[in-house]
């Protein structure tokens, strides 16, 4: 994309706030900046202290090397993260209390104490020794939202093996490639998993993967749909069988800080996969200290992170922060539909959960479903809600808080990625005066900033590339095997400074505002407009659900501005409705962000983490052949949005 403009226009204005409930803010954790005013005035003073809250087996005595872009935090230290998220715990005498409630798609349910889960990660540490897997070695892991997940990557943890766990929707290839790239020893598997109540075949995409990936020794199998699965003689074993009469006895590994906890992938099944490699004391550190102050953590409280552990939010506010803060979480299996559309809000209500964190997508799903799921539920326990993910757009922000927290309680919109490994942009409750669509401003120790394409800051107000200047301790260390990449990709753009590619405005308040990857931008007659704001105002027209913005190449403008919308469940497109949401967007932000044509769809493309793939929507509005389908969660989707755009005329 050729850029005419030095930043992102900064078009949308949001002047609704919110701020702390004031008895939220009095018992909160962080009630002034007084945290924030330290990390500035003593970065490593600030993260040592946190690092501090963990158990180290060698106390570090060195915070921070910084030989840009390589970062080295607490290297002379050694900890393990299972025991500093199990041990220690059971060891001041929390062993009873509930870490998991653990509810399966099909009903069943588990409840899981801290002493419970350390044995059990003890024991499958054991079987990890016995299958041949030493400290360094590489294990994959291939799941769905099951106990036995967490159990693994927390045994791993134990030993000193770094895993790679893949998102359990992902293809047999996409398995394959990770597996080549991190030459892993061992795969942890299951016969199958639940998916809106059919049998996806793990056990079988992991046979394809494994029969060409020839550093995979030995495959563990943990039986949960009951599906008939083919085990190969030698290499496959049962992990209920392995694990009978194993002794619980496994002593924790001492693990340098910056040795390797974990690499996890981020591209697609279209390209070399690029493995993000993060390391063990900063990253728990990191994930640590923001779930505690984000989440405004107690001990009394039941947190539930929807996301999928195969992905870096199960990772971070899944398993490992809430684990090392001695929390108590709730896992499911399932889809969010089914058998209802109100199973997580009966989920909610049954265990009475205080904090819910889940995606701008599932909460645009909920909208377009309707509000009478939710009424049928009391959860009058939540007291903070969060997303993460994906910009969220003020309405559905504003949904989320009046609908499903009664109008009663915070908001934390959350940004960060993969590469940071923990949360960096974002709201805390207990101070921040919260403004819809807003992930407010950078946590403690965080320095963000805005540059133009030259780098320069954009000052407040100002649109353009969001950067890191800082070392942070969750960072990212390199791509696993590539560092010629890690450098290219995040920090050849602006020499210095960390990129990875999103774009973000600040309001004349200096509040950030995420407006997606620069990708996701358009150059409309030499205005570069975000399609987060041209999907932010479609969605605040009380008939919009969801909406997905992408720019359609046109020889006079540069790009047309194209909408896929679906509307709210019971309304129906009338002819006047595509007029109707062309000037409301045209009231909300201006005319030149007017969409051209507006396509009206049931569903979006997505893959089966919920995100849009915009890629997919840019190829149909171009009559260009499709791309890679094999992430998304519905593939005939496709077909009934190409039907529909071939009908669509757009309107100059």
């Amino acid at each position: 994309m050729t850029d005419t403009s030095p930043t992102i226009a900064n078009l949308l204005r949001e002047h609704r706030t919110f701020p702390p409930p004031r008895g939220f803010a009095q018992r909160a954790h962080v009630k002034d900046r007084s945290l924030h005013e330290w990390a500035e005035r003593d970065l490593e003073g600030f993260w040592a202290e946190q690092a501090r809250s963990l158990r180290w087996i060698r106390e570090f005595s060195t915070v921070l090397e910084w030989d840009p872009p390589h970062a080295r935090w607490f290297s002379d230290g050694t900890l393990n993260v299972a025991d500093n998220c199990l041990d220690r715990h059971v060891d001041a005498g929390g062993g009873g209390k509930v870490a998991y409630y653990w509810e399966g798609e099909r009903g069943d349910t588990r409840r899981i104490t801290y002493a419970e889960l350390r044995d059990e990660v003890a024991r499958f540490a054991n079987v990890l020794k016995g299958l041949g897997v030493r400290k360094g070695d590489r294990v994959g892991i291939y799941m769905g939202m099951i106990p036995e997940l967490p159990v693994a990557m927390l045994a791993c943890a134990r030993i000193g093996a770094p895993h790679s766990v893949v998102f359990g929707g992902f293809s047999a290839d996409a398995l394959r490639d990770r597996m080549n790239d991190a030459e892993a020893k061992v795969v942890i598997t299951q016969d199958g998993l639940w998916r809106a109540g059919k049998v996806v075949g793990t056990k079988a995409n992991s046979d394809r993967a494994c029969a060409q990936a020839p550093s995979v020794q030995s495959v563990v199998v943990v039986r949960r749909a009951g599906n008939d699965v083919e085990m190969v003689q030698g290499r496959d074993r049962w992990y209920h069988e392995l694990m009978e009469g194993v002794a619980a006895d496994c002593p924790p590994e001492p693990v340098g800080a910056e040795d390797m906890l974990y690499i996890l992938y981020t591209s697609g099944t279209t390209a070399k996969p690029k493995g993000i490699v993060h390391t063990t004391g900063g990253y728990l550190t990191g994930v640590s200290t923001t779930h505690r102050l984000v989440f405004d953590l107690h001990e009394d409280d039941v947190y539930w992170c929807a996301a999928d552990i195969g992905w870096v939010t199960g990772h971070s506010y899944i398993v490992y922060g809430p684990l090392a803060n001695h929390a108590t979480s709730i896992l499911y299996e399932g889809a969010p539909g089914f058998p209802g559309k109100d199973r997580w809000w009966a989920i909610a209500e049954k265990y009475k959960a205080t904090i819910l964190y889940t995606a701008p997508t599932a909460i645009r799903t909920f909208m377009k479903w309707g509000d009478e799921w939710i009424a049928k539920h009391d959860l009058s326990s939540l007291r903070l809600l969060g997303s993460v993910g994906e910009p969220i757009n003020p309405e559905a922000w504003v949904w989320y808080r009046e609908t499903v927290g009664g109008g009663r309680v915070p908001v934390v919109d959350t940004w960060w990625q993969t590469e940071t490994g923990m949360i960096m942009i974002t709201p805390l409750p207990g101070m921040t005066e919260l403004k819809p669509g807003s992930a407010t401003f950078p946590f403690p120790g965080v320095d963000a900033d805005i540059v133009d394409n030259d780098g320069q800051p954009v000052g407040i107000p100002g649109g353009g590339y969001l950067v890191l200047r800082k070392p942070w301790p969750a960072m990212l260390r390199t791509i696993f095997g590539d560092d010629e990449r890690y450098r290219r990709t995040y920090w050849s753009r602006f020499p210095g400074l960390y990129f990875a590619g999103d774009g973000a405005k600040r309001d004349e308040d200096g509040y950030f505002w995420l407006l997606g990857r620069v990708d996701d931008v358009m150059n409309v007659s030499g205005h570069r407009i975000s399609t987060a704001e041209v999907e932010s105002a479609l969605v605040s027209h009380p008939d919009v659900a969801e909406s997905a913005v992408i720019g359609k190449q046109d020889p006079t403008t540069g790009q047309q501005i194209v909408a896929f919308v679906t509307l709210r469940g019971g309304r129906e497109a009338a002819e006047q409705t595509t007029q109707v949401l062309r000037e409301h967007v045209a009231d909300k932000i201006g005319k030149l962000a007017r969409p051209t044509t507006v396509i009206f769809t049931d569903e979006l493309p997505k893959t089966r983490s919920g995100k849009i793939m915009r890629r997919l929507l840019r190829d149909i509005a171009e009559e260009r052949e499709l791309g890679d389908v094999t992430t998304l969660a519905d593939a005939t989707v496709v077909e009934d949005i190409k039907s529909r755009a071939a009908g669509s005329a757009g309107d100059e």
